[in-house]
């Protein structure tokens, strides 16, 4: 993918902040701070910005200062969420953000700052996402908006939308390797410890956390399932690794998680795989080989099963989110 940084020129990125405002979106803002560190380049200039400017009062209870509305033009315009479950936007923050979407070359929100977007009619038959926890409420009351609420983050034209908490610092890797291209977005990501980073079609959940097993036996099981997906993973071997009997195995395995233990191992090869076929960077039947399907056959009647449509379908979307 070609960077975009126009030369000498600094790209603004200005930091909408709302009352009550959440501060850890603030870390998707370090990924900017760190680019310029990193590469010793005054790449991004990052302004808070608010209606009227001047103090803002965090939901922790404490203020940053921001300068107003009429600050400035920006190359990048960010809106991030609240957690109090109430969106009100003035009629001048509307204005604004109908203004944004017109007038720079993006327009973002991370986590519920989406809601402010679809008040603004900005998400209108677009696709978009939001915390997991909020997105049928914004489906349910902003029906013109495409929801898409287990993605991480969403690229339509020049609006992003990403999921809640960790998820804007995914957006706004993408964001540099889009700026700066790949390399420089690699060095942030491990800058910032992100374990790898993440594709915006990518689950918002993950499979270990929603097992939730209760005892370190079944949590090393599945461990080791995941460390081990490439090869065949049967009861007696998930057993072994929980150094329980198959039969006292299978039982607290269902008692724990609410599924067999052939279920979860499924489940941990498809959200593997899909990671993989999104990124792109491998064949299908190599994919199919290295997350233990077999043969593609059999991952596309998993995937069918599981999302609606085959791996080819998937990486297509995958590939028209990066190259919009």
């Amino acid at each position: 993918m070609a960077c975009y940084f126009p030369g000498s020129i600094m790209l603004r990125i200005g930091y909408i902040v709302v009352p009550g405002f959440q501060v850890m979106v603030f870390g998707g803002l370090t990924v900017f701070e760190l680019a310029n560190r990193l590469t010793r380049e005054p790449y991004y200039e990052i302004r808070l910005i608010s209606e009227s400017g001047g103090p803002v009062q965090s939901s922790l209870g404490y203020s940053v200062m921001t300068d107003s509305f009429e600050e400035g033009a920006f190359d990048t315009v960010i809106i991030g969420g609240v957690i109090t479950g109430a969106y009100p936007a003035s009629a001048a923050l509307i204005e604004y953000l109908r203004g944004a979407v017109k007038n720079t070359r993006r327009v973002a929100s991370m986590c519920t700052g989406a809601f402010f977007l679809a008040q603004a009619g900005v998400l209108d038959d677009r696709r978009a996402t939001t915390h997991w926890a909020h997105a049928r409420e914004l489906q349910t009351t902003y029906p013109k908006v495409k929801v898409e609420e287990d993605r991480i983050f969403v690229v339509d034209g020049p609006v992003w939308t990403s999921a809640g908490m960790t998820a804007g610092t995914d957006l706004a890797v993408s964001m540099v390797e889009r700026d700066l291209g790949a390399k420089v977005a690699r060095i942030v990501a491990k800058r910032m410890v992100m374990f790898h980073r993440r594709a915006g079609g990518q689950l918002q959940h993950s499979t270990l956390l929603d097992l939730d097993a209760k005892t370190d036996r079944i949590q090393t099981a599945l461990v080791y399932a995941k460390s081990n997906l490439h090869t065949p993973l049967t009861v007696d071997r998930l057993a072994e690794a929980a150094n329980l009997s198959v039969r006292q195995f299978s039982r607290a395995f269902r008692e724990e998680t609410g599924q067999s233990p052939a279920k979860a191992v499924e489940n941990l090869r498809l959200e593997a795989a899909r990671l993989m076929v999104e990124q792109g960077r491998l064949p299908i039947d190599v994919v199919a080989r290295e997350t233990g399907f077999a043969d593609p056959d059999r991952m596309r009647r998993a995937f069918l099963r599981a999302f609606g449509e085959p791996p080819q379908a998937i990486r297509r979307n995958a590939r028209g989110q990066a190259d919009s």
